[in-house]
């Protein structure tokens, strides 16, 4: 059952609402076209919720979510099956329509047997940066995408690009045929792309040259864009005081803050508004040309009381003004009638924190370190002695083939042992040996075997318990991460000519969004697409 939200509505609303319908007046559109949409916009905003929308959805523009949510088609229950998903292996599932398994980016970091460290899964050396050191490009994804299937349709003549602030977001996105895919470099501030793209765009080097992030960082603040009382759903001690985020030149790691804001949002936005006027999108007569967006709605970590609430709902409130102006200008540039725009969420949520003691939550820390010290001792003397984990990585362990082959062991047997001394542990509440989640007998394993590529999979996956906090002190400095198992709907909306005005309460495989647009589009589904698309009304 959804959850029922009763929202006691405040005298600013009045004001908001009345400037939003001010705002939402439209120019003049040009005729709707007899054929298929001239642009196409695919947004997806990281870690939105359904519940969080439809809460705060009496506070937002006619123009914003709210248009999709009243004149498109508005699925209530994307359903990500994976069991566990992140921006870029979750992005890629949207734009190629397979799971996580099949697409080449299971996660954003993958382990190197070679290099044996972790590394981002679209690393290619052989792909310069453009305005970063970076090297990244859409190799490691297998499969074509939304964007490939429309530069193939328009034989080349169509244009299609993505803007986001996660360079594999943005790769996933753009996939291999795409014009351009932009990311924000987070150690300069710098818009930077791959020299598989070719030549930065225009709009993004006019950004860099003359609108730098970083001469403009320091004037940077965010703070509630309404009176505390405008909130609805907040306890009463984060109705006292305001929050106010700055974002100094000096600080450490201050391009990662400003890209976990809202305040990147509109600068994703402003950036889109530029490629649509500056490259004319949707002008290049029967060819689509199509824009990716990628936006956050992602729980703002860096608080100093570790209650992201308030912040949280300012994120949704100015995404969506921010989605009312890339509206208004693709309204303006080709009018809506000829736009097909899609938003979704990537199906995850990151509301871990850490919680104070005095609640007396149960639980406790698992230390990767000690576990794979343990582990190894262990397997010593059973085996003989030597590293026979090599590496941990992300709740993974991966077994030392060498060392393993070299004493004429079977690395499944050694696998089996090591799970049954680990789920021994505590902290631990399930472990799977790679044959496990590939033979999928189980509900919960088929979860796992549609994030496991068999490629890069490690040996042993480890589910710790809800309630202790994970961490990773195999490396400098250690990173520890409170876990939480709590699952979110994830909304996904399509707005434009012959999409009929409509909610979808019932759930949705998420693997269905990518053959759903293309079939609007009258293209072929990318060519791993694994389920049918939507039947819409």
């Amino acid at each position: 059952m959804p959850l029922k939200v009763k929202i006691s509505l405040f005298k600013p609303i009045t004001a908001i609402l009345s400037l939003c319908a001010f705002l939402s007046t439209a120019a003049a559109q040009p005729a709707p076209s007899a054929g298929r949409p001239r642009l196409v916009v695919g947004i997806v905003i990281d870690q939105l919720r359904t519940d969080c929308l439809e809460q705060l959805r009496p506070l937002m523009c006619a123009d914003g979510f709210r248009q999709f949510m009243t004149r498109g088609t508005y699925m209530r229950d994307l359903h990500f099956q994976p069991a566990r998903l992140d921006i870029a292996s979750a992005t890629a599932m949207l734009f190629t329509g397979a799971t996580p398994d099949k697409t080449g980016v299971p996660s954003a970091y993958t382990y190197s047997a070679t290099t044996m460290r972790r590394e981002p899964t679209m690393s290619d050396p052989s792909a310069m940066g453009n305005f970063t050191s970076a090297t990244y490009s859409p190799r490691s994804l297998r499969l074509s995408t939304i964007t490939d299937e429309v530069m193939i349709d328009g034989a080349g003549l169509g244009m299609t690009h993505a803007i986001a602030t996660d360079p594999q977001q943005a790769l996933a996105m753009a996939g291999h045929a795409a014009s351009g895919a932009l990311w924000l470099d987070t150690n300069t501030g710098k818009w930077s792309t791959s020299t598989y793209y070719g030549d930065m765009p225009q709009p993004a080097s006019n950004r860099n040259y003359r609108h730098a992030l970083s001469a403009r960082l320091d004037t940077m603040q965010w703070k509630p864009m309404l009176p505390l009382d405008a909130y609805p759903g907040l306890p009463a001690q984060k109705r006292y005081y305001p929050f106010r985020h700055t974002f100094p030149s000096s600080g450490r790691d201050v391009y990662r803050q400003f890209a976990a804001s809202p305040k990147a949002n509109t600068e994703v936005t402003d950036l889109a508004i530029d490629y649509i006027n500056t490259l004319r999108m949707g002008s290049r007569g029967d060819a689509i040309d199509m824009l990716c967006v990628g936006l956050t709605a992602a729980p703002f970590k860096y608080v100093k009381d570790g209650d992201y609430r308030l912040e949280l709902a300012d994120t949704y409130l100015r995404l969506d003004r921010d989605i009312e102006r890339l509206l208004h200008a693709v309204d303006k540039a080709v009018g809506l009638g000829n736009a097909l725009i899609f938003i979704t969420s990537t199906g995850y949520y990151d509301d871990a924190t850490h919680t104070d003691a005095k609640y007396k939550i149960p639980g406790g820390e698992f230390s990767a370190k000690r576990a794979l010290s343990l582990l190894n001792t262990y397997l010593s003397g059973r085996y003989g002695q030597g590293d026979y984990v090599s590496a941990y990585a992300d709740s993974r362990f991966y077994l030392n083939t060498g060392l393993i082959e070299g004493k004429k062991l079977e690395r499944e047997q050694v696998a089996v042992t090591a799970k049954n001394f680990l789920s021994k542990m505590s902290g631990v509440d399930r472990v799977y040996t790679l044959a496990d989640i590939l033979s999928s007998t189980s509900a919960d394993e088929e979860a796992w075997r549609l994030c496991t590529d068999p490629r890069s999979a490690a040996d042993l996956t480890v589910e710790i318990t809800p309630g202790w906090t994970l961490t990773d002190d195999t490396a400098y400095p250690p990173v520890s991460v409170p876990v939480r198992r709590a699952r979110y709907h994830a909304p996904a909306m399509i707005l434009g000519t012959g999409v009929p005005a409509t909610t979808v309460s019932t759930p949705v495989d998420a693997a269905s969004l990518a053959p759903t647009i293309t079939g609007l589009l009258r293209l072929r589904a990318p060519n791993g697409a694994s389920a049918a698309p939507l039947l819409l009304p």
